[in-house]
């Protein structure tokens, strides 16, 4: 199937996938290890759920864990390429769509 015969939504590069699996991020910008939710994964970025927001652009270290006892299952250098701020939600207020810029060791 090519890329114009897909519906819009399906018009990625890369397949997403849910993993729902604990995710920790690294940066300069805040202090300390920031821990979330990889909600899901492509070849190319990747969604979390996290208690505080990035500015865009941000450089973080991500590492996802698995459940399953294997970690990190994923390391990678990615950038913050949007946020979604669900404040006064019940739930993890922030969305950040974050973009693989490396994959590390």
């Amino acid at each position: 199937m090519n890329l114009t015969s897909r519906d819009f939504e399906e018009k990625r590069n890369f397949i997403r996938m849910r993993v729902d699996a604990p995710v920790t991020l690294n940066t300069e910008a805040k202090p300390g290890t920031i821990k979330g939710i990889c909600r899901d994964l492509s070849g190319g970025g990747l969604m979390i759920e996290v208690d505080s927001t990035l500015p865009v652009n941000t450089q973080v270290e991500v590492c996802i864990a698995s459940n399953r006892g294997h970690n990190p299952m994923l390391r990678a250098l990615a950038q913050v390429r949007r946020v979604s701020s669900r404040l006064g939600a019940e739930e993890t207020p922030c969305l950040i769509g974050l973009e693989i810029r490396e994959m590390l060791a």
